[in-house]
């Protein structure tokens, strides 16, 4: 599937001579990415070697800064790794330099750091996934030679199918994609669990919708805001595929923030309740558990073959 990344695509990896950068750019290009590039100013014209799968050894070059990345490479994605102070001028510079997506794996990120950079890259036409998130994974279909992997979602433990899922989590992410491997996916979308995110659970519905190989999608909800609330009313509206959800955080005491940034209950507002009802009130059931989740989306699939 091409959700927002063609299989083709070119990618850089910003922080890619960092450990983590290195550790999770080796496992992208075992998975098929196509990385062409990393950048980091201090280490520019020197190169970083990995390992092939027939053997041999990979040398990827590093650059100076996006713009020379992308001038000699053609890059049309990054996935940035960096320290959460070095975020902002990251994301930046990716969007100066007109990458047109950009993942952003980084935590931590101050809001206001992630809200300047949302708001510029919809000027500027880039879209950015995340931050705070695992970030996304493409499977090839019968056209295809591979998919995509962006970020730090595991490999091998999904196969290709007819699911799309989105995610705020990353964990039941993974949780979800190993229930349901057995039927597989076209793609797997973490959006992030902070207070803003670059790409919301209603447009990653929006991309599955328009996808012919997808024929069902799981929502992974947490509490906090609002964006479930949001996709169920254009789900009911607009979308001609069944979604089953999974709400995290029906034990959350209100006030106290619950793993990501965005997970906290205030003022009786983003609880689990609420989210359940709202999705439950346009026809998206609702598992109580990752099992149970899956188990309905079985029923859904078997009932719609029918």
């Amino acid at each position: 599937m091409t959700l927002f990344i063609n299989p083709s695509s070119k990618v850089i990896v910003q922080g890619m001579t960092g450990h983590q950068g290195m550790t999770h750019t080796a496992r992208m290009l075992a998975a098929g990415t196509n990385i062409v590039g990393g950048v980091n100013p201090r280490k520019a014209g020197t190169s970083v070697s990995f390992p092939k799968a027939d053997g041999g050894v990979l040398d990827i070059p590093v650059y100076a800064n996006c713009q020379e990345a992308k001038d000699a490479t053609g890059a049309e994605a990054s996935v940035i790794f960096v320290p959460p102070r070095f975020a902002k001028a990251a994301m930046v510079e990716a969007i100066q330099a007109h990458i047109a997506l950009i993942v952003v794996i980084t935590e931590g990120i101050p809001v206001s750091d992630t809200a300047y950079c949302v708001a510029l890259a919809q000027r500027e036409g880039c879209r950015i996934i995340g931050p705070n998130c695992p970030g996304l994974v493409t499977l090839p279909n019968a056209d295809e030679e591979r998919g995509t992997n962006l970020g730090i979602i595991p490999d091998g433990i999904v196969t290709s199918g007819p699911l799309g899922l989105v995610s705020k989590s990353g964990t039941l992410t993974y949780q979800l994609m190993g229930e349901l491997s057995d039927i597989g996916f076209t793609a797997c979308l973490g959006v992030g669990g902070d207070p803003i995110v670059g790409t919301t659970l209603l447009e990653a519905l929006q991309a599955f919708e328009e996808d012919d190989n997808t024929k069902a999608c799981i929502l992974i909800g947490e509490i906090g805001g609002d964006a479930e609330q949001e996709a169920a009313t254009w789900a009911h509206e607009h979308m001609s595929k069944p979604i089953v959800a999974y709400i995290a955080g029906f034990t959350a005491p209100e006030g106290r923030q619950m793993g990501h940034a965005g997970a906290i209950v205030s003022g009786g507002k983003g609880t689990a309740q609420a989210k359940q009802d709202a999705l439950e009130a346009v026809g998206i059931r609702v598992g109580k558990t990752p099992g149970q989740t899956a188990d309905i989306m079985r029923e859904v699939l078997a009932g719609a073959a029918q």
